[in-house]
């Protein structure tokens, strides 16, 4: 077993602990690595990157990126060229020359709003129709060879989500940071302009008004309830809604974003849970708030203000919904598969375990009860290398430093679109905090909120201990905490920028948050504390 962290290849490398925190299945790791490749490479070259792609890569089970320069990406990096030697090579290099002419009509034509409608009408429809057939099929009434033949069936479905979920990424964050970058230029507080944004994810907010209603019903029947049962027994409205919510949702992963998280459908409790605790989100006013931001805005750029915000919050609602689609309905499905095949294995004493079967390579998967398949001893001495190597502390970044070109020696289409890369990863989260105020980060809303702190150190973790009311304190969030913020009276991150999940489902759902305070792992579990949204900061008022 590997005992120290090397960089993957040269360059410097970043860790990214908000999607795959540590101990990531060989099945995910393939599919992260080929999704960025495919997706992210194909995207990059459409809208004119300057870069060849976004590279993802594990060391001892956790994920590290690298964004991939478009020349001499396999050789060790060093200082860049004179300007007038960079100014000239980006103007006559093919490569340079290509991206240029795309990067120039991506900022001319927003081909996103394009993307944005293929969404709507077609790959959206498409997906949902693919992930709905496949869970059409019930793996455990399957023979063998059939069993085997779905899991190769959802693995050749999600080798193609995976490319698509970051390829769509890149039509949809341009356009958002887009219009930051230029809003920053305009001289508008980013924050601010973020928030001109609300409401513009209806995704994100449906599945709570179907639990509000639910709920409704509930207390109209005067019915007691503690499971799904007793919520189907209330009326056949509510029956029927809530088995439209889980046929959408059941099959979904919900405590993390690999293998070994749960799917909602595994986790009844919370479902009931919150049912009961559900309450509407409020409306957002974000006419107002983007009247205000454009009265700031000088008179001749007004009408490019409006434009901008217009195209940025025309692809939040696709940003969102990408995720579940794509990446979280299909790895579950083919995480109950796996299930449905190890613990035929465990019965049969061809593993020791059911869930031994998150071991496997994609290759072994699609040859399970064949003789080629690995041997149980095998596969757990893989559980155990891995479980270890997630307990271990990586390193924020790897390899050596790459010194970013200057901006002014690039053509001004390529030099926009690597202003608007940067702009996404600093309020995305992606770059190096602050040194300042561990208790401190970005303030998501202007209300203060006291309660206790859950401090969790997964979305499992969390759903395990966290009460309705209570202040969930984790390192970030994803899709995998979507319901359990819905119990949250607030929420504390210690990575994480304005423009990241837990940022916009906060805003969403109108929860007090600071995001981005880099000691908020250090907050005592079962403290009370007072969440302070207009000042982005994070009290201690009393420990236990």
């Amino acid at each position: 077993m590997l005992t120290h962290f090397a960089a993957p290849g040269p360059g410097e490398w970043s860790l990214d602990r908000s999607h795959y925190p540590g101990g990531t299945t060989p099945i995910m790791q393939s599919l992260i690595r080929q999704g960025f490749e495919g997706g992210f490479g194909r995207v990059f070259a459409e809208i004119g990157v300057p870069a060849e792609r976004l590279d993802a890569e594990f060391v001892n089970g956790f994920m590290y990126t690298r964004l991939r320069p478009l020349i001499g990406a396999d050789k060790p990096p060093r200082k860049p060229p004179p300007t007038p030697v960079l100014w000239a090579a980006s103007r006559l290099h093919p490569a340079f020359r290509a991206r240029t002419k795309a990067a120039t009509a991506t900022l001319r034509d927003r081909p996103s709003n394009d993307v944005v409608r293929r969404w709507n009408v077609e790959i959206r429809p498409e997906l949902t129709a693919r992930n709905s057939e496949l869970q059409a099929v019930h793996p455990t009434a399957l023979d063998d060879g059939a069993l085997r033949l779905h899991i190769g069936s959802l693995l050749d479905h999600l080798e193609s989500t995976f490319q698509l979920h970051f390829w769509l990424h890149g039509h949809d964050l341009g356009p958002i940071a887009r219009y930051l970058h230029q809003s920053i230029g305009w001289g508008l507080e980013p924050t601010e302009a973020i928030s001109a944004l609300s409401g513009a994810s209806p995704s994100t907010a449906r599945p709570i008004y179907t639990l509000c209603r639910l709920r409704g019903l509930i207390e109209e029947s005067g019915n007691p309830v503690h499971s799904l049962d007793d919520v189907r027994a209330v009326s056949a409205e509510a029956c029927t809604l809530l088995d439209d919510y889980l046929h959408e949702h059941a099959s979904v992963l919900t405590t993390g974003y690999d293998l070994t998280a749960l799917t909602l459908g595994e986790l009844p409790d919370l479902v009931v849970s919150s049912i009961l605790t559900a309450i509407l989100p409020p409306s957002h006013d974000s006419e107002s708030i983007a009247a205000e931001l454009r009265s700031m805005v000088a008179a001749e750029h007004r009408d490019e203000f409006d434009m901008r915000l217009a195209d940025a919050r025309h692809v939040m609602d696709m940003r969102d919904d990408n995720g579940p689609q794509t990446i979280e309905w299909p790895s579950g499905l083919l995480r109950l598969a796996l299930l449905a095949a190890g613990q035929r294995l465990a019965d049969r004493n061809g593993l020791e375990e059911p869930e031994h079967a998150f071991e496997l390579t994609p290759t072994e998967a699609r040859s399970l009860f064949t003789a080629a398949a690995p041997s149980a001893d095998e596969l757990a001495n893989r559980a155990d290398e891995r479980t270890a190597c997630s307990n271990m502390t990586p390193p924020m970044t790897l390899g050596d430093p790459e010194p970013e070109p200057p901006l002014g020696a690039l053509p001004m289409a390529l030099a926009e679109l690597v202003a608007m890369v940067q702009v996404s990863m600093k309020y995305m989260g992606m770059d190096a905090a602050p040194i300042g105020d561990p208790l401190v980060g970005t303030g998501i809303g202007t209300s203060r909120y006291v309660g206790r702190a859950c401090v969790a150190s997964s979305a499992d973790d969390a759903i395990k201990r966290l009460q309705p009311g209570d202040v969930l304190v984790v390192r970030a969030t994803s899709p995998a905490f979507n319901a359990v913020l819905m119990l949250a009276g607030a929420v504390v991150t210690a990575d994480g920028g304005a423009m990241s999940h837990a940022a916009v489902l906060a805003r969403e759902l109108g929860i007090a948050a600071v995001i981005g305070a880099p000691g908020a792992l250090s907050i005592p579990d079962g403290s009370t504390v007072e969440v302070d949204a207009s000042t982005g900061s994070v009290h201690v008022m009393q420990t236990v």
